[in-house]
């Protein structure tokens, strides 16, 4: 529903891995692949999309934030959630609000 509304509006639309290297408690280093549901385009403006049923729990939010809060660039960054929510910012600059909110309101991905 997100990707086909994006597209509606005239972006171009992937799918990102952030690569992670990570200490492991045994000082072995492993390489993590985190992923963003959307990576969407206008021309040299960009923003990072994640979905999620709901982050009501810390431990969802901080999963579905991994990525977001791991990419190296300062463009914007969402996380939109199934259930209705005042959208607001977290600590990081990335915006939570609920998917019907972002789909009535056109400007919800303004870049």
């Amino acid at each position: 529903m997100l990707f086909c509304d994006l597209i509606r509006r005239g972006y171009d639309v992937d799918v990102g891995v952030i690569v992670q290297h990570v200490k492991t408690d045994d000082n072995r280093k492993i390489r993590k692949q985190l992923e963003v549901d959307f990576v969407v385009n206008r021309g040299n403006q960009r923003i990072y999309i994640q979905s999620a049923l709901s982050i009501e729990h810390p431990e969802k939010r901080k999963q579905e934030i991994a990525s977001l809060i791991h990419i190296p660039d300062s463009f914007a960054k969402m996380v939109v959630v199934r259930d209705y929510i005042k959208p607001w910012r977290d600590e990081n600059g990335i915006l939570y609000m609920g998917v019907e909110q972002f789909l009535l309101d056109e400007k919800a991905v303004e870049i």
